[in-house]
């Protein structure tokens, strides 16, 4: 039996054990300032707009960040890159505490709160050495399921500010520190994992220059980009449009997020039986059929609700069968590379659209021309999915990608 067929040891279970705490830790951190930005508008009397930037700017360096993040985990290790990043995260969270009364500054602290968010690209690569084949969509889903860091903050977090304004960046900080400790002990490397010897720019350059990432960059921009795009500004929508108090809105948008986190690990696993390029043809179509709904503005109870889970369901299911695809057609040492370029994509495309929101309802005083630009977005993924996608056959041994020049560490 080769270790492409082996079955999954303990040591690869309690790294995913592991990298999915620290994904959710770490995306709790990276989505701290959504679930309050309302009392920060309330504070400072921000417009919409402002609103909208202050929350989107995580997202922007978190998303840009997992470029170089995935290449150094392919060169350094997940041992190393995970607790570091994780360590250096509680800086911003504490700077939080500091400069609440200055818009400018909750700006700068926000882009250093974006690093947070490059912990993605130091887990995909981690995990998918670790599982074979077989086991990489259901695993690469449960990972996945660390972007409940979202739905923790959004309940979480402004219930507990209700105790204290700077209670939830002190938890937050002290859950960081003491995962950062844990990790450096309990995250270990696959033994004999391929190691890239060429430099960061010269793999990330080959990485770019495939086709098939920037395929895999427009589809998971569009599934995980609204997955992030939601998550942070889906409660500054329900309490503009539905009138809701943050609390409330708060509580809902993290049941928007649960839904993903839920359904994320379910789309890797209908990828490990049927081609991924299907299942997220489906769960886009279901996307850009519930967008429409929502577009008319439907009362919140049960229609807005009905609509908004269902097009949780389908973001979820789509981000885990876009990254089934990515551990199929990338090589074990180009994962980080590739991984960093797609995540980051994801990523951005969870940056523009709180603002097109933001400026939208500005202009307008309605949300319905975004939820349906998100309907032509999912609906064009859809099509492109089913279209061309389900021609990339999985690999079957023989890397569809280039690899770099590799050595190999000793077992």
């Amino acid at each position: 039996m080769t270790t492409e067929t082996k079955p999954p040891t303990a040591a690869a279970y309690r790294n995913l054990v592991t990298a999915t705490i620290g994904f959710t830790l770490t995306f709790w951190a990276w989505d701290l300032i959504a679930p309050i930005a309302s009392w920060y508008g309330d504070r400072l009397d921000l417009s919409s707009f402002q609103q909208s930037l202050l929350v989107a700017v995580p997202v922007l360096v978190g998303s840009v960040g997992r470029i170089p993040a995935g290449a150094l985990t392919d060169k350094y290790g997940a041992k190393l890159m995970f607790p570091l990043v994780s360590a250096l995260t509680i800086v911003p969270v504490l700077l939080l505490v500091v400069v609440k009364d200055s818009y400018g500054l909750l700006l700068v602290v926000g882009f250093l709160l974006g690093l947070g968010g490059t912990t993605f690209a130091i887990g995909i690569p981690l995990v998918n050495s670790w599982f074979p084949p077989a086991k990489r969509g259901l695993a690469l889903g449960v990972f996945g399921m660390g972007m409940g860091g979202v739905a923790l903050s959004g309940y979480f977090t402004p219930r507990i500010a209700e105790h204290g304004e700077n209670l939830p960046f002190l938890v937050v900080a002290i859950a960081l520190a003491v995962y950062a400790v844990l990790a450096a002990f309990l995250i270990t490397d696959r033994p004999g994992r391929p190691v890239p010897t060429a430099s960061l720019a010269a793999r990330l350059g080959s990485a770019a220059r495939l086709r098939v990432t920037w395929e895999l960059s427009a589809l998971y921009a569009i599934g995980f980009g609204g997955i992030v795009a939601f998550g942070v500004y889906l409660p500054t929508y329900l309490k503009t449009w539905y009138e809701l108090d943050p609390t409330d809105a708060g509580t809902k948008a993290a049941g928007f997020a649960l839904v993903t986190v839920v359904f994320r690990p379910i789309g890797g696993w209908l990828s490990d039986r049927v081609h991924p390029a299907l299942v997220t043809a489906v769960a886009l179509g279901v996307v850009a059929l519930l967008a429409i709904v929502q577009a008319f503005d439907p009362p919140l109870n049960p229609g807005g609700t009905t609509a908004l889970l269902l097009m949780a369901a389908g973001l979820g299911t789509a981000s885990g069968s876009v990254f089934a695809l990515v551990s199929q057609v990338t090589p074990q040492a180009e994962v980080g590379s590739v991984t960093g370029i797609v995540g980051a994509t994801g990523g951005l495309g969870g940056f523009l659209p709180p603002l097109v929101m933001g400026a939208i309802y500005s202009a307008k005083g309605s949300y319905s021309i975004g939820f349906m630009l998100l309907s032509d977005l999912a609906l064009a993924g859809c099509v492109y999915a089913y279209g061309r996608m389900r021609g990339i056959e999985p690999d079957d041994g023989t890397p569809s990608l280039r690899p770099a020049k590799l050595t190999t560490t000793s077992p």
